[in-house]
């Protein structure tokens, strides 16, 4: 767990949150939920409309574009650095139970769990089990249904207390890195929703992942006197002084412990360029190392074009998209 947070159902269900899909919303969401300490699991098998893309080229901090199996192993790998888990299996079902949900899948697994996350472009019919048909529309004169776009709000919350949809999303199924902002928007309100559950008053459950110098904590926020005046100012009528108490340094706790010294970001800055090499061709490396030794370039490594492809980022993929949700 992280920030100090404790799983708030584990002595009822085996997970915090399901997330069904493992494409750029679902992983934007799990990303954000397990980094705030959410037991988090990824169910990721099936139609994944990402994969039918030729090449990404519009996915912003890739230049040169980047291939879908090397974007799909940098978002597996961050949901599991940030705690997550990943399971290739396929939702069958998602029912509804007395403390939250049950998710069955192609391979028998059962799981449950206090929250869902719908996180597929193509198919919502696993979530028929809820009962709700609101969920769904028809289409072609009435003969076809679909899962309903407009169903979920902006933020991913439905009118069923624990189950959030980033896909299908009318706002977000067309560009990849649109539904990866549309996923990080439902993880925030998972983890808004959570903390508003653990006594976190609403002016300040709004979750900030954001680390931040160390240098610009100025003398006044250094004082833990200070953030308590800062909270108490918030304390919502009738709470409890020892359950109050408990809320607010744990909270404060958590945001003192987003400033990083120069040391800390250093050290981060060099992992994390480490990391990205794990996902770089081997070859390509070593390659790039000896033109750098020979004090030489390559135009294609440093940003060339290929030929026959716009430098503007507007051609179309094979399938017409440039990368949507899974």
């Amino acid at each position: 767990m992280r920030d100090g947070a404790t799983s708030d159902v584990r002595t009822e269900t085996e997970y915090d949150v399901v997330v069904v899909g493992g494409g750029p919303a679902g992983c934007s969401t799990a990303v954000f939920t397990a980094r705030y300490g959410l037991d988090t699991v990824v169910f990721d098998r099936g139609r994944s409309s990402i994969q039918r893309c030729a090449h990404l080229e519009n996915y912003l901090g890739f230049p040169a574009g980047i291939d879908v199996e090397t974007l799909y192993g940098l978002m597996h790998d961050h949901v599991r650095e940030a705690g997550g888990e990943l399971v290739s299996d396929l939702v069958d079902a998602v029912s509804r139970s007395d403390r939250g949900f049950v998710v069955e899948t192609e391979e028998g697994r059962r799981v449950t769990t206090r929250r869902v996350v719908a996180a597929t472009r193509y198919d919502g019919e696993y979530l028929r089990p809820l009962g709700d048909e609101e969920m769904f529309e028809t289409s072609g004169g009435g003969t076809n249904e679909r899962f309903d776009r407009t169903y979920p709000e902006s933020d991913g919350t439905t009118p069923f207390e624990g189950l959030y949809v980033a896909s299908p999303s009318e706002e977000t199924d067309r560009q990849a890195i649109v539904a990866a902002g549309r996923g990080a928007r439902v993880g925030l309100a998972v983890v808004r929703d959570v903390r508003r559950t653990r006594g976190v008053p609403d002016a300040v459950a709004p979750h900030y992942d954001w680390l931040r110098r160390e240098a610009t904590l100025d003398s006044e926020w250094d004082d833990r006197d200070r953030w308590r005046e800062w909270y108490d100012a918030k304390r919502p009528d009738g709470v409890d002084d020892d359950r109050w108490e408990a809320v607010r340094e744990r909270d404060i706790d958590r945001r003192r412990g987003m400033y990083l010294s120069s040391a800390r970001i250093d050290r981060r800055r060099e992992r994390g360029q480490r990391r990205l090499l794990d996902h770089v061709d081997d070859d390509l490396v070593v390659q790039r190392a000896r033109e750098i030794e020979s004090g030489g370039g390559d135009e294609n490594a440093s940003g060339g074009v290929e030929s026959g492809v716009p430098a503007n980022g507007t051609s179309e993929h094979a399938d017409g998209h440039t990368g949507a949700s899974r």
